[in-house]
């Protein structure tokens, strides 16, 4: 049965203390990449009802410094579903709690597959836009599986020709 993008919508905050930050008081990237992988496989188990791997992260543009004492939300829904395959739409919110000023400071496009109880993946329900918005997204993401895709060739040619054997200089 299709279900509705809505339906797969998920939401993580945390706030950002001291340990998370860097030298310069800003939320580790990595720890927010933690987190962009953590909403966006919710979101992705939500729409299927099954466990789920993540097959790919396309990028993640950081728009702006999410900095300590601030509280960060993400916002995760699947925007397309291929046979086996999800791709999740994470939008990264952070807030200045004591002034209440907000600012987009990232985003993420993210690529998961659905698994059985086998570990085999499975199929998993088309995903259905409503809003204009949704509909976009939706309808983008074909062009955005074509460069997945060539990406994904690019980096299993980039795996043969740097492989465990490749030195970069010759002792």
């Amino acid at each position: 049965m299709d279900k509705y993008i809505r339906q797969s919508r998920t939401i993580l905050a945390s706030y950002v203390l001291p340990p998370d930050t860097n030298n310069h008081n800003t939320l580790f990237g990595g720890k927010l990449m933690s987190y962009i992988d953590d909403v966006g496989a919710r979101a992705a188990m939500r729409h299927s009802r099954c466990p789920v791997v993540t097959a790919s992260t396309d990028s993640i543009d950081f728009l702006h410094p999410i900095k300590v004492n601030h509280e960060v939300a993400l916002e995760a829904i699947v925007t397309w579903a291929g046979r086996t395959s999800m791709e999740v739409f994470v939008r990264v919110i952070a807030e200045d709690l004591l002034t209440g000023e907000r600012k987009v400071c990232a985003h993420s496009f993210l690529t998961y597959v659905a698994l059985g109880e086998d570990g085999v993946p499975v199929e998993v329900p088309k995903a259905i836009p409503e809003t204009p918005e949704e509909k976009m997204l939706h309808d983008s993401a074909p062009a955005r599986a074509q460069a997945r895709n060539q990406r994904r060739k690019d980096s299993k040619r980039f795996a043969e020709t740097f492989g465990t054997n490749f030195v970069w200089e010759k002792q």
